[in-house]
């Protein structure tokens, strides 16, 4: 996998002092210890924002925490499959934080298998965290959000959700089903003043994308060419995605620059889905 280049940007590690677009403001992200998680945990605490940074594992949010100049972040142990703790980390986050004003899912899980392989227990994992955790999140949330009138919900699904992938079934699957409930709550809330929309990125530089290189030399050339084989297109831009692109995609649709748009996916994969 490639090595990772960091940015140069205020969401940089170690720098969480911005100009303050989203001062004021309470975000919560789920899958927030590693990857895109923690660089949109980063690009909100840099500009302003108080975070919630929440994760089933809790070491990488509360390290985030710690680091020095992080005081707006602040870190929750959450397992997203279960219903009774995101509701509590949720009314927790309100009374310590102050009222949501952005959800940002990202929390999410991956197993390789052919469709005709896949184990039951696989299936319902890769569902539990990637689908059902979308729906406890941001039903919670969201609620709160349409309440008060005002509010936004971010789900990073992926470009997989949108074009079929060989030994992905339940990835894909399970990240098409959470964009199109992200969809559909949109449609619900809007009149309320709560928006809701998708991010999709393709082949991201993160723990998972690594882990599925199995060591190979050879696997950043073939995500950039792509693999006739398994009927995969190649990376047009020629590039890996590093998270902080993907966050940056976020924060837009989580800004007041992005205040009329709502129900929409954005793919951030260097065209690899040609669309």
């Amino acid at each position: 996998m490639p090595e990772h280049i960091p940015s140069q940007s205020p969401s940089a590690p170690g720098e969480f002092a911005g100009h303050g677009e989203f001062a004021g403001r309470v975000a919560l992200v789920t899958g927030a210890g590693q990857g895109i998680g923690e660089a949109v945990v980063r690009a909100l605490a840099a500009r302003g924002a108080t975070v919630a940074a929440t994760d089933r594992t809790p070491e990488g949010v509360e390290a985030l925490a710690a680091e020095p100049g992080a005081g707006k972040v602040v870190a929750y142990p959450l397992d997203v499959t279960d219903a009774a703790a995101v509701d509590a980390v949720v009314a927790r986050v309100e009374d310590e934080l102050g009222p949501l004003d952005l959800l940002v899912n990202v929390a999410g899980i991956l197993r390789i298998s052919p469709a005709t392989e896949l184990t039951d227990q696989d299936w319902a994992d890769t569902f539990a965290v990637n689908t059902t955790g979308v729906f406890h999140t941001s039903r919670a949330a969201a609620a709160r959000m349409a309440e008060r009138r005002k509010g936004c919900v971010v789900t990073v699904a992926s470009n997989a959700a949108g074009i079929p992938r060989t030994g992905m079934a339940a990835y894909a699957a399970s990240k098409a089903a959470a964009a199109m409930f992200t969809k559909c709550l949109g449609l619900e809330v809007a009149r309320s003043g709560v928006r809701c929309n998708v991010v999709a990125p393709g082949s991201t530089d993160t723990p998972m994308l690594r882990g599925m290189g199995e060591g190979r030399v050879d696997a950043e050339r073939s995500l950039i060419d792509g693999d006739l084989a398994s009927y995969k297109n190649g990376i047009p831009l020629g590039r890996i995605a590093q998270p902080e692109d993907i966050a940056d995609a976020v924060l837009f649709l989580a800004s007041d620059r992005a205040r009329h748009i709502t129900m929409q996916d954005i793919y951030v994969d260097g065209g690899a889905t040609l669309r």
